[in-house]
């Protein structure tokens, strides 16, 4: 009887064994986190200015009170801020799996059955007590704790759990990287706005210079030194320069409530300083090293933790091949009359059981889950990979766009200070008859768009400067 008793559950047991062991096996990824050595030129200084916090690499006061207010109202932070909720749930719900669930309930039934039963037969010839027979009908009553625990034998569970914590610090990443970019987007704005205030005044002074001109050229005919197409050339010119500043308020007031947009408030004038534009200065940058990306860059961290649980994903669906151990236990009353509920020990239930079984139909589905998820793996590696080779594109770009807008923005401020020189000495000419007023309109429209473009690269310079903070990784910190 021994001798049985242990062949039936070694049997079992070493079936179970053999169908773990073919589980399909998978290549191990070729992971790699090498990037190259600078940015391009010869630089090993690791200073790197994402470690500036935020409202000391901004100046403007204006700016840091725009970006303070959108880090407490922007809607799409607030959201982002919901996952990272769910992200903990989901760990707790994770952690449970690795506990017994205990549970306690109680039940009420009666039961009839025929005489002429093999049941019947024995309640009739039983009694519960001398002289006193088993009830008929028969009342069931029961009061019971039950509890169930599936012991984590091959870490499917905690790997499951591990995989949940990777994915809440992934979602932690990518709430930092949308901070990251929430700071970009205001500042990116902010010197919008400030470039428009700066062309708005441009043209509104080459109105007045239009005018002024317009009123010369009016005099001249009447003296008979001009003609009547001069005076509607310089006429247009003035109506196409006053269109013109329409346009940009237009674009002034579309790019306030893109800025309250990103504040979560109703379109309001944005505070500003209009007069200093000019004179501002883009902020040194230090960009460090290339490898600091993998440290600095939020959304590198986030595909890197998302390539953790991957590859705990994949851990996890293997060990769906390994036989499982399943333990019951349930202790409790049960009686077929309240009187007697609580009557010990005859009262008394209790069972305690364990199950050990590997799957055998359903193997084809574990295989494809299995696949699924070394799939699922493949691409959060190549996410990875792409994520690093992204930021280091985009530093690079942006460290190229600052040196070249420094070279570019010297050279416009010189064509600027001539055109300025040449309008002057064009009106010379024109009152003493020496050019026509073709010149002087050429001369004038030229010094418009110098000034307009000039005021562009500034904006760039700018705009360049906070795309390479966020680039390298600042603002979140």
């Amino acid at each position: 009887m021994h001798k049985f008793k242990s062949y039936k559950y070694i049997v079992p047991l070493g079936i179970c064994l053999a169908v773990a062991s073919c589980t399909p096996a998978l290549a191990p990824l070729a992971e790699t986190k090498t990037t190259p050595e600078s940015f391009g030129a010869a630089n090993s200084d690791t200073t790197n200015t994402s470690t500036t916090p935020w409202r000391t690499y901004f100046k403007d006061p204006n700016l840091v009170n725009l970006i303070d207010t959108a880090l407490k109202n922007n809607q799409e932070l607030q959201i982002t801020l919901q996952e990272i909720e769910i992200a903990q749930n989901d760990i707790r719900v994770k952690k449970g799996l690795l506990l017994p669930s205990v549970g306690i309930g109680a039940g009420a039934g009666i039961e009839k059955v025929g005489r002429y039963t093999s049941q019947g037969a024995g309640d009739a010839s039983t009694e519960i007590m001398p002289g006193k027979e088993m009830p008929d009908p028969l009342g069931d009553l029961r009061i019971a704790a039950s509890a169930h625990w599936e012991v984590d034998i091959w870490k499917k569970l905690r790997n499951s759990k591990k995989a949940a914590v990777s994915r809440y610090l992934a979602t932690v990443e990518g709430k930092n990287f949308v901070i990251t970019n929430l700071i970009s987007e205001v500042a990116d704005s902010y010197y919008e706005l400030l470039a428009l205030d700066s062309q708005l005044d441009i043209v509104r002074q080459n109105i007045a210079l239009q005018s002024n001109a317009l009123e010369v050229v009016k005099t001249q005919k009447e003296a008979a030194r001009a003609t009547e197409l001069a005076v509607q050339k310089f006429q247009a010119e003035v109506m196409a320069s006053k269109s013109m500043e329409f346009d940009i308020l237009q674009n002034i007031k579309e790019t306030e409530n893109k800025i309250n947009f990103l504040l979560g408030q109703y379109p309001q004038e944005i505070k500003r300083d209009k007069t200093n534009f000019a004179s501002l200065l883009p902020s040194i940058v230090n960009s460090g090293i290339p490898s600091q990306l993998l440290a600095n860059r939020p959304d590198v961290k986030q595909a890197e933790l998302e390539l953790e649980a991957a590859k705990l994903d994949v851990k996890s669906a293997r060990a769906e091949f390994y036989p499982s151990l399943d333990i019951t236990a349930a202790v409790g009353f049960n009686a077929f009359k309240p009187a007697y509920l609580f009557t010990l020990p005859e009262s008394l239930l209790y069972s305690l059981a364990g199950d050990i079984a590997a799957p055998l139909i359903n193997r084809n589905a574990l295989k494809a889950e299995y696949s699924s998820a070394n799939a699922r793996q493949i691409q959060a590696l190549y996410n990875y990979e792409r994520t690093i080779l992204n930021a280091y594109l985009e530093v690079s770009n942006q460290l190229s766009k600052i040196d070249n807008l420094g070279k570019s923005y010297d050279l416009k401020s010189q064509q600027v200070a001539a055109l300025d020189r040449s309008i002057d000495v064009a009106g010379d000419l024109f009152k003493s008859a020496r050019v026509d007023y073709f010149e002087v309109l050429m001369t004038q429209r030229d010094a418009l768009e110098s000034k307009l473009e000039l005021i562009d690269t500034k904006k760039d310079q700018l705009t360049a400067s906070v795309h390479v903070y966020r680039d390298l990784g600042g603002g979140w910190k």
